[in-house]
């Protein structure tokens, strides 16, 4: 069972971790890396059966 000193310590470090953590910053007006999941129409590569 900790103690009140133990408890103390554990609640110090907690926030210092969850302040910490809040500094960052977050990444809400930045775009997805990838604006489309595939190339346009025109540049995708078109496979066919052979024919002989």
């Amino acid at each position: 069972m900790p103690t009140d000193e133990q408890r103390a310590k554990f609640k110090e470090a907690l926030e210092r971790k969850n302040s910490q953590a809040k500094s960052g910053t977050s990444h809400l007006d930045g775009h997805g890396k990838a604006e489309q999941a595939h190339g346009s129409q025109s540049h995708q590569q078109q496979f066919r059966r052979k024919s002989g």
